[in-house]
Parts: C-alpha cells; sequence; structure tokens
C-alpha cells in the first residue's frame, strides 16, 4: 500500500491529535501514526490520571486541616477505589481519541513510524509519503543507567499500581516524584524521594522547595539528599538501593523519577535529514527542522520552554494556523505557568525571583505569607506564600511564585496579569466575587 498525505502526523497526543484534527476538517489529507495508546501520555497515563488521583489527596488534605474546625474524622483514602475512578476515565481514551480523529477526516496507523528518506516513512507495511510531516511522538520517562536498573519502576507503573505498598521509593526529586510522594504517602506508605545532589526541583524557589518539603515531612515523607544510587539489588519481595558510601535502604518497590527523554530513538531522523541533540529535535522559531518537510511539536522537542501539555496545544494551534493561511511568523511563546501538585501545591510563571534579584535595576520582589489572608483562613490552611516580581517603572507584575492549596488557580490569575501586562489601576476596575482567590490580586502589586 502506498499513500500520498498533505501532512503526515507522527503522534496522537494532545499536540498531535489537535493538528491533525484541525486540518482534516479543513480538507486536508492527513494520516496519523500512532506506536502506543490513542490520545498520548496525557490523557492516558500522565497528568490527567494524575490529577483525578490528586482529587482524593486535597479532600484528604481538606477534611484534616478542619479538624477540630467542624470536621470530626479525616477520611482515609482506598486505593482500590481511587484507581477504579481514575479508569473510569482512562479505559475509554484511546478508543474516542482514534475515532475523533476519524470523524475528523483523518487516516490512522497504528505502529512505529520510520522514515526511509526525507519524504516518506514507513508503518509495518504500509509506505506512507507526504509534502509535510509533523514528529510529535513526546517523551518517556528516563531510566538511570546504574547496576540493577532492570528494577526500576515508571511513572506508568505507579499509575497503574494494582495495590499500595508499605514502603515505596522515588529515585530523582523532580516534580513527578515531588507529586506521587504525596499520593502515597496520603495512602498510609512510607515514602522516600532520594536525590543525587541538594537542590530537587531545581527549576522552583528554593525556599518555597523547603517549605513544601517539610509538609511532606509532615505527613511522613523522608528525604535522602546528596544521595548518588548506584546499584539496586533484589532480595526476596523487596530491593537494597545503596550507593557507594554508606547510604542503603530497603524498599518493597522502587521508582525512577529522573526526568524524561525525547521518544525519537525509532525514527530513523538520520535518514530524514532532521537533526537533534540529547534534548530532542532541533526547530526553528518557525517549529521546522533541518528538513524543510519535517516539522516538530511538544515534548519531543529541544527546548527552554517547559515541556508541558499546554505548551504542546499552543504549539499545534501555530502550525495549524502556519499551514491553513502561509503565513510565515515565528511563534510566540508567552510566559508561561509551571504546578507542582503536592500538597500544598507548588507553582510558578514569568520572571524568577533568581533573574530579579539579579536585576535589582528593573526589578522588585515583594514577599507575602499570606496565610491570614481570608482566603486561605477560612480553610485553616497551614502555609501560603507568594513572591511577585514587579517591573518597577512600569507598575506591573512580570513574574510569581506561590504556594498554598489554590497555587494552580492564583498562578493562572498571575499569568493573565503578566501576558496581558495588567496595571494597578487596571486591576482596581475589575469587581472580582469576594471572598475568593480574584479578590486578593489587588494585594500583590502594594
Amino acid at each position: 500500500m502506498n499513500n500520498t498525505y498533505d501532512v503526515i502526523v507522527i503522534g496522537s497526543g494532545p499536540g498531535g491529535k489537535s493538528v491533525a484534527s484541525s486540518l482534516a476538517s479543513k480538507n486536508k489529507k492527513v494520516a496519523v501514526i500512532e506506536n502506543d495508546l490513542w490520545g498520548g501520555t496525557c490523557p492516558n497515563k500522565g497528568c490527567d490520571p494524575k490529577k483525578m488521583m490528586v482529587s482524593a489527596v486535597e479532600a484528604q488534605s481538606m477534611a484534616h486541616q478542619m479538624q477540630e474546625k467542624g470536621i470530626t474524622a479525616t477520611p482515609s483514602i482506598n486505593w482500590d477505589d481511587l484507581m477504579r475512578f481514575k479508569k473510569s476515565y482512562t479505559d475509554s481514551v484511546p478508543e474516542k481519541s482514534q475515532q475523533s480523529l476519524v470523524s475528523a477526516g483523518a487516516d490512522t496507523f497504528y505502529g512505529t513510524a520510520e522514515f526511509t528518506d526525507e519524504k516518506t516513512v514507513k508503518v509495518n507495511d504500509d509506505t506512507l509519503s507526504a509534502e509535510r510531516f509533523i514528529i510529535a511522538t513526546g517523551a518517556h520517562p528516563n531510566i538511570l543507567d546504574i547496576d540493577g536498573k532492570e528494577h526500576f519502576l515508571t511513572s506508568d507503573d505507579f499509575l497503574s499500581l494494582s495495590d499500595m505498598p508499605e514502603t515505596i521509593t522515588f529515585i530523582g526529586g523532580g516534580y513527578i516524584a515531588f507529586e506521587f510522594a504525596a499520593i502515597a504517602s496520603a495512602t498510609g506508605a512510607k515514602v522516600h524521594v532520594i536525590q543525587h545532589d541538594s537542590a530537587p526541583l531545581k527549576q522552583f524557589d528554593q525556599e518555597f522547595v523547603e517549605v513544601v518539603m517539610e509538609q511532606l515531612k509532615s505527613n511522613g515523607v523522608s528525604f535522602h539528599l546528596n544521595t548518588n544510587i548506584t546499584k539496586i539489588k533484589k532480595e526476596s519481595d523487596s530491593y537494597l538501593l545503596t550507593d557507594d558510601g554508606d547510604f542503603s535502604l530497603k524498599t518493597d518497590l522502587v521508582f525512577g523519577t529522573t526526568g524524561r527523554a525525547p521518544s525519537i530513538d525509532k525514527l530513523n531522523l538520520e535518514k530524514a535529514g532532521v537533526d537533534y541533540d540529547k534534548k530532542g529535535i532541533k526547530v526553528d522559531d518557525y517549529l521546522q527542522t533541518s528538513n524543510p518537510s519535517v516539522y516538530a511539536l511538544g515534548d519531543v522537542l529541544s527546548k527552554e520552554q517547559p515541556k508541558l501539555t499546554p505548551v504542546s496545544s499552543l504549539e499545534a494551534g501555530y502550525l495549524t494556523d502556519q499551514f491553513l493561511s502561509g503565513k510565515l511568523n515565528k511563534i510566540n511563546y508567552p510566559s508561561i505557568p509551571s504546578i507542582v501538585f503536592t500538597s500544598p501545591k507548588l507553582a510558578k510563571v514569568g520572571v524568577s525571583v533568581e533573574e530579579a534579584e539579579s536585576d535589582k535595576n528593573n526589578y522588585k520582589i515583594r514577599e507575602l505569607d499570606a496565610t491570614d489572608f481570608f482566603t486561605y483562613l477560612r480553610k485553616n490552611e497551614p502555609v501560603s506564600k507568594v513572591k511577585v516580581v514587579i517591573d518597577d517603572e512600569k507598575k506591573q507584575v512580570v513574574g510569581a511564585t506561590c504556594i498554598n492549596n489554590e497555587a494552580d488557580e492564583l498562578i493562572n490569575y498571575f499569568s493573565i496579569l503578566i501576558n496581558k501586562k495588567v496595571k494597578i489601576e487596571d486591576l482596581s476596575d475589575i469587581v472580582f466575587a469576594y471572598p475568593s482567590t480574584a479578590s486578593d490580586l489587588s494585594y500583590f502589586y502594594r
């Protein structure tokens, strides 16, 4: 079978699915190739099922905070029920995702795409060619290359655990480890997080990271910093973790949470003339690779922007517009929020505190302990802190970091203020519902 298309999209995650559906609905001849679950990581085994599980932690945390404030018991988390709840959403995702592509008019192929030349790919027994390709294959869990690495489980495995063990360990102190640690500890598991240096969640303000760590410690999470695990040994029904010194730890399960790697190793990019590095596929300001017929988007890219689902969707919208309009405009990334769904949540957007401290002529930093703000006081939250970076000349917020249970909502408000360049006088003209997270916004300018 030999087919020629206007566009072939490799990968059916949120970005790939979006651009493919949009182009196909505009009468472009589109093919989509997928070698795993239709719909990609986010809805199947990433942000969506994770957030469903976080919902149970949020409910438990709220009940715990309100002890002796009207609530008399803290609920426990039933892992079986929680997994059934998660599966009630994820089980139907692949079929619905593929069907939505077909309904939009795209052809779908299941298998691994391999470039055979600059304008041709092979999928199983099918050879497909196109004028343009979009690579949207995303990323996969990175496995630390140590003795016993075959014993590592990944984030995919955590989100499919049939039972929560008594002891669980995460090697790597990034956002995945912190989020899963919060979930596991809320179920009653003894949790360990091991980080090779002294700076977990290094992309976030370390003062706030320490606050998150203290809250997680109070829930039974143990952190082992400056610990470089070099060996995992299976011992009966457990695993022994050791370093080159005297550190040792027994655990029921061990998860590798040392980041994610771009899913490019099976694409035969050399035959397509597509350049890449260890961070992913290289693209220009138009998301075009070294092969002018091939574009790329999402987590597979080698880029400075956060590798997040909303960023992939932004890039998909950009490519759709470029392909349909024939325009040649550079992609413009706004300030992008990042969130760690721990308990409490940690979030940031825009100019960091570190950047602001190195340029005090242009920025000033406001630090607020908002624990006594009514928004947080009424729910008896143990901690609520915010750092805001202000362009003093323009009187505009240009960056923010926050830690509280509403950080996911609050950081989105800050994103609007930053990207729309809202000044204090503009904000004062808006009446927000009170009491609410939004009604506090004006306080962060003062």
